[in-house]
C-alpha cells in the first residue's frame, strides 16, 4: 500500500499544521505502507528527525499561495496517478487542496477562516481555491475535522453531509507541557529572549482581523490603566495577513513600550515561556481548535478566552470567557486573575484536569484508521508510542 502525504501549507513544520503532521510521521511505523510526503521544495528537510525513512519529493516550482493552488488543482491528478497512490491524504484540506483525484483522498480541516468575515478578511487562499474548495471539500472520500465546531461549519458552510465527518480533537505532548516550579526571577531567560516579568501572553500568528489582536492589545491598556501592575504583554507568533496594522496599533498605544513582540517562537521553547507567564490571552475570533489554550492548561497556566468558535470546546470550564468584540470586557477578565486568587486557582486546577483528556496517542490512532480503511486496508496498527 502507497500513501501520498501533502506537507504543502505546513511552513517548514513551524505552522500548527506542521506540529500537526510532525505528530502523526512520529507515530506511524514504516512496515504498515509506503508513505510518500510531497510539497515545498525548502520542505525537503524539515520532516528527517521525525520520518527519517519517507521519501519527500519537491513539487510545484512556483511559490505563493495563488501557485500552489493552481497546481493542486491542475498537476495533482497526473502526479498522484503517476506515484500509484492507493491513497492521499491532506493534513491541510481548508487550504489545500485538488479538485480531482485518481485515489481515494482524506483532508483534516482544522478552520474555515478562509470564509470567516467579509471578503476583505478572506486572504489566507490563493482566489483559485477560494472558488473551488467547497466543491473540492465535498469531493473528499473521508473529512476529519478537529473539533465539533470546525464540522458545524463544514455542514454549514460547504454543504457536507454530517456522517461524512468525523471529529478527532488535536492532542497535547504531555512530556513537554506540564507545570514547572515558578521561581521568583524577575527576568526569565528563554534563548534567544529574556523576558521580564510579570507578563501576559498571547501564542498566536500575527493575523488581523481574525486572531483579534488589536482588541486584545486596547484591553491590556485598560488592564494596565485599572490595576497599575507592571506586566506586560507578549505576542508570540511569526507575521502573517495585515501584521503591520496590528504592530501599528500596538505602537500608538500608551503602554507600547510594555508590549513585546517575539516574531516566530521556537516550538521546543514554548512551554517554558507559557510556564513563565501569569496567565494566557487567546481572543481570536475564528479559532477551530485553541491550540494555545490546550498548551497553556497543560502548562498549569489560567487562560482568559474569546467566547468564540471552537475555543469553549477546548476549555470546556476551565477558562474565564469573554466577548471576543469587547475590550472591556476582556480586560474585566485580566483583572479578575490578577486581583483574586481564588479565581486564579480554580481556573489552574480545572485547566489541568481539562488538558489531561487530550491525546496525540487517541488522535493519531483513529487518523491513520481513516486512512488505512479509505485506502481499502484492514491492516493492524501498531503504533509507536509517542516519547
Amino acid at each position: 500500500m502507497k500513501i501520498g502525504l501533502d506537507a504543502f501549507a505546513c511552513d517548514g513544520g513551524k505552522s500548527g499544521v506542521g506540529m500537526y503532521l510532525s505528530h502523526l510521521l512520529k507515530c506511524i511505523t514504516p512496515s504498515e505502507a509506503l508513505f510518500e510526503l510531497f510539497g515545498w521544495e525548502f520542505d525537503r528537510y524539515t520532516y528527517n528527525d521525525v520520518a527519517p525513512n519517507f521519501e519527500f519529493i519537491p513539487q510545484c516550482k512556483f511559490h505563493g499561495k495563488t501557485a500552489n493552488s493552481m497546481w493542486h488543482i491542475f498537476k495533482y491528478p497526473k502526479y498522484a496517478e503517476l506515484r500509484q497512490f492507493d491513497a492521499c491524504f491532506f493534513p491541510s484540506a481548508h487550504s489545500h487542496l485538488p479538485f480531482e483525484s485518481p485515489c481515494p483522498t482524506i483532508g483534516v480541516v482544522h478552520d474555515m477562516a478562509a470564509y470567516w468575515g467579509n471578503i476583505k478578511t478572506r486572504v489566507h487562499l490563493g482566489w483559485p481555491l477560494r472558488m473551488v474548495l467547497p466543491n473540492s471539500l465535498r469531493r473528499l472520500d473521508r473529512i476529519i475535522a478537529v473539533s465539533q465546531w470546525v464540522k458545524n461549519e463544514l455542514i454549514e458552510r460547504a454543504n457536507l453531509k454530517e456522517n461524512r465527518i468525523e471529529v478527532i480533537p488535536k492532542g497535547i505532548n504531555h512530556s513537554s507541557f506540564y507545570p514547572r516550579q515558578r521561581n521568583e526571577e524577575s527576568v526569565l531567560l528563554i534563548q534567544p529572549f529574556s523576558f521580564r516579568r510579570p507578563y501576559v501572553l498571547c501564542v498566536s500568528r500575527i493575523d488581523h482581523p481574525v486572531k483579534n489582536h488589536i482588541r486584545l492589545i486596547k484591553a491590556f491598556g485598560i488592564f494596565k490603566e485599572i490595576t497599575k501592575y507592571p506586566h506586560r504583554l507578549v505576542l508570540a507568533g511569526s507575521d502573517s495577513n495585515n501584521a503591520g496594522i496590528v504592530k501599528k496599533a500596538a505602537a500608538a498605544s500608551p503602554w507600547r513600550n510594555d508590549i513585546f513582540f517575539t516574531g516566530h517562537f521556537p516550538a521546543k521553547s514554548l512551554p517554558e515561556l507559557y510556564a513563565g507567564a501569569d496567565f494566557v490571552a487567546a481572543p481570536s475570533m475564528c479559532d477551530g481548535f485553541g491550540m494555545s489554550v490546550l498548551e497553556a492548561m497543560a502548562c498549569g497556566v489560567p487562560v482568559i478566552c474569546a467566547r468564540a468558535a471552537a475555543l469553549p470546546e477546548t476549555a470546556d470550564h476551565s477558562a474565564l470567557y469573554f466577548e471576543p468584540e469587547d475590550a472591556e470586557d476582556m480586560a474585566d477578565r485580566m483583572v479578575a486573575l490578577s486581583t483574586n486568587s481564588e479565581i486564579y486557582n480554580e481556573c489552574r486546577r480545572l485547566g489541568l484536569e481539562r488538558a489531561k483528556t487530550f491525546s496525540w496517542d487517541r488522535c493519531v490512532e483513529r487518523t491513520l484508521q481513516i486512512i488505512y480503511e479509505t485506502a481499502g486496508s484492514d491492516a493492524k496498527i501498531d503504533r509507536i508510542h509517542q516519547s
